[in-house]
């Protein structure tokens, strides 16, 4: 960077007057910009912002005593590893909006915005649309198939009273249960050890998220919540 040359007028009187002025006027520059990119990092909503526009935080996590592996997130599409949107509905906070054509699914946060998480949806005749609650909440659910999936793959019969929760259980380190006015539809967000399957369409029906992603979505999430699938 070049040295700054001061003004010269070639009188000493004056100059000595102009340099001390100038430097004055540098001074008070350098103080207003740097309170202005204080009020950046000191500014709650701001700084929250910033901080979780987009995430790095897929390494190996110890959760319940299980060790959950680090994602190769470089091999995630960006679209779906998590971040902070801006998104405008007219769902109250707390709201999630599952949209299955996008493969997103949006946690609404106040002030038009919402954590967006990447998705893996349920193949072509599995898909479920419409309203829902969430009634429950559980860390490493027990995963028991339905009588209809145990008669197309005959070998999960050894789980029909339930695979307990783990890093092979389907379910993930997380799951919540969506139930409607008719009571427990059957599906279900959870998380999978499968990152791949992620903005996919391969499931049966349920929506699955990275485990990382399940786990934060488990902590934002609160019982009773509107989910709304698209």
């Amino acid at each position: 960077m070049p040295a700054i040359k001061w003004p010269e007028s070639g009188n000493p009187a004056t100059d000595s007057i102009t340099t001390m002025k100038f430097k004055t006027i540098v001074m008070a520059a350098g103080l207003a910009l740097t309170t202005a990119l204080a009020g950046c990092s000191t500014d709650g909503r701001m700084n929250t912002f910033l901080a979780n526009n987009f995430t790095n935080n897929y390494t190996t996590q110890v959760d319940a005593g299980y060790q959950i592996p680090a994602v190769p997130i470089s091999k995630v599409p960006r679209q779906f590893q998590r971040q902070t949107v801006s998104y405008k509905t007219a769902e109250k906070p707390g709201t999630i909006i599952v949209d299955t054509r996008s493969k997103h699914l949006y946690f609404v946060l106040p002030q038009g915005k919402a954590v967006r998480y990447g998705i893996g949806v349920g193949r072509e005749g599995f898909e479920w649309k419409g309203d829902a609650r969430i009634a429950m909440k559980r860390e490493w659910p027990t995963w028991t198939p339905p009588r209809e999936m145990i008669a197309r793959q005959p070998e999960l019969v050894k789980w029909k009273n339930g695979q307990p929760g783990g890093l092979r259980n389907p379910l993930g380190a997380r799951a919540l249960y969506l139930f409607n006015k008719n009571g427990d539809t059957g599906y279900r967000l959870h998380g999978t050890p499968e990152w791949a399957s992620i903005g996919k369409a391969m499931s049966s029906g349920c929506i699955r998220l990275i485990n990382q992603d399940i786990i934060d979505l488990y902590n934002r999430a609160e019982v009773g919540a509107k989910v709304i699938v698209l």
